[in-house]
C-alpha cells in the first residue's frame, strides 16, 4: 500500500514544473500563497509532505485542480501518436488500436464487404459503436438494426452480439469497450 509520502515524491517536481512553465518565481509564489521560501523549496525538493490544505492553497495559486497534483505518473494523460498505434486483425477485419485507460479500450475496425466478427459472441463489459463509413448489420439477442455512416449503437456485451458489413464497400466503425476487469482480446 502506498503512503501519502510515497505518492508525494512526484508532487514537488510537479509543482516546480507548473511554476516554471507559468514563469512564476518562488518569491511570487510566497507572496500569493503566504508560504515561506524555505517551505516552498522543501516542498519542491520533496523534503516535506505538505498537508492537503497547503496543497489546496498551492493548487489554487497555480490555477490547477488539486486532484492533478495528487495524480501518480501512470495516471496522467497518455498520448498515442498515429504512427505509434498498434494494429491487429481478426477474421478479415483490420483493427487499429487507438488508446486504452484502465478498463476502457478504443479502436477503429475496418470491415471489408461481407465480413463479420464471426459467430455471435459475448464477453464482459459495455460497448459503444459509431459507424464512420459504410453500412452494417448490428444484432444482439432479438434486436437487429441496419446502421450507416453517422449512426451509433451500444450494448451490454454480456449478451451475444454480431456485426457484419452488408454494404458493397468497406465499413469503418469506431468501437469503445469498457470492462471493470482487464479485457482479453475480444476482437
Amino acid at each position: 500500500m502506498k503512503t501519502l509520502e510515497m505518492i508525494s515524491l512526484d508532487i514537488g517536481a510537479k509543482i516546480r514544473a507548473i511554476r516554471n512553465r507559468k514563469k512564476i518565481t518562488i518569491s511570487q509564489m510566497c507572496e500569493g500563497t503566504g508560504l515561506s521560501k524555505g517551505f516552498i523549496s522543501n516542498v519542491e525538493n520533496n523534503n516535506t509532505s505538505p498537508s492537503i490544505n497547503t496543497l489546496s492553497t498551492i493548487a489554487k495559486f497555480l490555477d490547477v485542480p488539486l486532484p492533478y497534483l495528487l495524480l501518480e505518473k501512470k495516471q496522467h494523460m497518455r498520448v498515442v501518436r498515429k504512427e505509434a498505434r498498434t494494429n491487429s486483425s481478426f477474421n478479415d477485419l483490420k483493427i487499429e488500436h487507438l488508446a486504452s485507460k484502465g478498463g476502457l479500450r478504443t479502436m477503429i475496425v475496418e470491415f471489408p464487404p461481407g465480413s463479420s466478427i464471426g459467430e455471435p459472441h459475448s464477453h464482459e463489459g459495455e460497448e459503444c459503436h459509431l459507424v464512420l463509413e459504410g453500412k452494417i448489420l448490428a444484432e444482439q439477442g432479438e434486436d437487429s438494426f441496419i446502421v450507416e455512416e453517422g449512426d451509433s449503437f451500444s450494448w451490454n456485451a454480456s449478451v451475444p452480439h454480431y456485426v457484419k458489413n452488408i454494404g458493397d464497400s468497406k465499413a469503418v466503425v469506431f468501437i469503445s469497450i469498457y470492462s471493470e476487469t482487464e479485457l482479453i482480446d475480444v476482437l
